[in-house]
């Protein structure tokens, strides 16, 4: 619309310049980086993480132009911490003194207060025209001041020469619980770092509990220090707190390769599905998982095995003696993926990070995923509270990548009806099926049958479920036999008086009665 009133056209207010700290995932929560000029406050307790993080994001700086100063009012040396970063990837000696320069300013703070501390990193700054300013060990400052207001007094000084250089600052500080810091007012940002145990495991978090000029992620986040560093991993039900409506390939029906279980699914599940094997120990769900995607790779279509018990050699040589030999031919070829996560402590969003990132580097439609089990991820969490949206965000980012994802999850061995250990699954999968073991004529047999099928008819029928070495059948469905599902089934009806009719007696031939057979027929139901 044209201007009339013949002033000048208003103006847009200019984003805030980002300073990108490098850091794995940091600058995702600050939802690009910090701001340019800025000072923040890095709290945290002895041990999680704060000089490595500051440190980290100084080299990443220079790394990228930058220029920084490395301020410490500790006793520990320099070159002790330095030794300690040097097996840290982001180290690079090759830039100190000359990018990043390290003062010690303990001295100047002893001898002459904090008056002589802020004239030293005045004078050090300028020198070193630093465009990152880093002062560790805020609690000896503290320590110096008359009051709080002339601590506070000190910060407002610091953060006004360094406004006019343009730098950002980065103040860091010992904190405990409870623990009130006058800094935390007078910055522009706060982030707060834990550790912790849960039980034996030790846990590392970090929070932003205030970041002016810019949204950012909120609660808190899982950290782990390795050889990289400082990596940290957004809680998966924030990441994708802002999904897509749908996906964007039609869906098609991806069959399992078994012809009766095929056809009670009407042809297979849809494509872009999250379905659930939900069954005892040893009633067949890696084995049909295997099978889902060994049919798949039958059919040009890749897989992923995602599993926390098995081996992949081991894997191979189980599938080799049902049936399946040919799962390693496609191992070989990359058509299937054998992903093994060891029996180690894991952060459970570490988890799903990795997972959707070799999906993504895989770069396939229609794939096809197997993720054995769901128990596997719940040992992996500190607050079990979590797992119905930590899994409903993760199903949703498997939809819109059209993925077709399974998921094998325990009940009990043995135990009356049927009850899901976790009733909340059901929310986030769209179907379930079910395979069990039930007790007939002090025989055990595996059924299967299918609970849930969103969006499509299926066939409600209970068949057995049977593994050899042959490979998987599914057989017609009970009719003349009740209450399958308890697990204690009994044979009803004609077959039941036929058991029970009195017997002509014949002379004795050594072998005993075929059991009578049971018979099958299948029924439909929509969901």
């Amino acid at each position: 619309m044209e201007d009339t009133t013949g002033g000048p056209p208003p103006s847009r207010k200019a984003k805030p310049e980002r300073l990108i700290t490098g850091v794995p995932r940091l600058d995702f929560i600050t939802k690009g980086g910090l701001l340019k000029g800025n000072a923040y406050s890095i709290l945290g307790p002895p041990g999680s993480g704060k000089t490595v993080l500051a440190n980290q994001i100084a080299f990443n700086h220079v790394q990228n132009g930058g220029r920084a100063l490395y301020v410490t009012l500790l006793s520990e040396s320099h070159a002790r911490m330095l030794g300690n970063l040097e097996g840290m990837t982001f180290f690079n000696r090759s830039v100190i003194p000359g990018k990043l320069h390290y003062i010690s300013g303990y001295r100047e703070l002893e001898q002459e207060g904090l008056k002589g501390l802020l004239e030293l990193v005045r004078q050090a700054a300028q020198d070193h025209q630093a465009s990152l300013l880093i002062i560790d060990g805020m609690d000896a400052a503290k320590e110096f001041a008359r009051s709080e207001l002339s601590f506070k007094r000190f910060l407002q000084s610091l953060q006004t020469f360094v406004g006019i250089l343009g730098a950002t600052v980065l103040l860091l500080s010992p904190h405990h619980e409870g623990e009130v810091h006058p800094e935390s007012t007078a910055v522009d940002g706060v982030f707060e770092l834990s550790l912790w145990l849960s039980g034996p495991r030790a846990v590392r978090e970090l929070v932003a509990l205030k970041f002016r000029g810019s949204d950012s992620l909120l609660g808190k986040h899982e950290v782990e220090i390795s050889e990289r560093g400082v990596v940290i991993h957004p809680r998966t039900e924030v990441q994708f707190s802002n999904p897509q409506e749908s996906g964007q390939e039609d869906r098609i029906r991806m069959s399992f390769g078994i012809p009766r279980l095929d056809e009670s699914l009407h042809g297979g599940l849809l494509s872009g599905s999250t379905t659930m094997l939900l069954g005892s120990p040893g009633t067949g769900k890696t084995l049909l998982g295997l099978h889902f995607l060994l049919q798949g790779a039958r059919e040009g279509q890749p897989g992923t095995y995602f599993g926390f018990y098995e081996t992949p050699p081991r894997l191979i040589e189980k599938a080799a003696g049902v049936g399946m030999p040919d799962l390693q031919k496609y191992v070989d070829n990359g058509l299937i993926e054998l992903q093994w996560q060891p029996p180690l402590e894991h952060n459970l969003d570490a988890l799903a990070e990795r997972l959707l990132e070799r999906l993504q580097e895989r770069k396939a439609k229609r794939l096809r995923l197997f993720i054995d089990s769901v128990a596997g991820f719940r040992s992996a969490t500190v607050y079990p509270q979590r797992m119905g949206r930590f899994f409903s965000a993760l199903s949703h980012q498997l939809r819109m990548m059209d993925v077709t994802a399974l998921y094998s999850e325990e009940t009990p061995l043995l135990s009356p009806g049927v009850d899901s250990p976790h009733p909340e699954e059901a929310a986030y999968v769209e179907n379930i099926i079910l395979l069990r073991y039930v007790e007939l004529r002090s025989q055990l047999y595996r059924l299967l049958s299918i609970m849930k099928m969103r969006e499509s008819l299926y066939d409600s029928g209970i068949r057995e479920f049977s593994i050899s070495e042959k490979g998987i059948s599914v057989a017609d469905t009970f009719t003349s036999v009740e209450s399958l599902l308890t697990g204690h089934a009994r044979v009803t009806g004609t077959a039941d008086a036929k058991a029970q009719a009195p017997r002509k007696k014949k002379a004795s031939s050594g072998k005993k009665a075929p059991k009578p057979p049971l018979r099958g027929k299948s029924r439909q139901g929509r969901s």
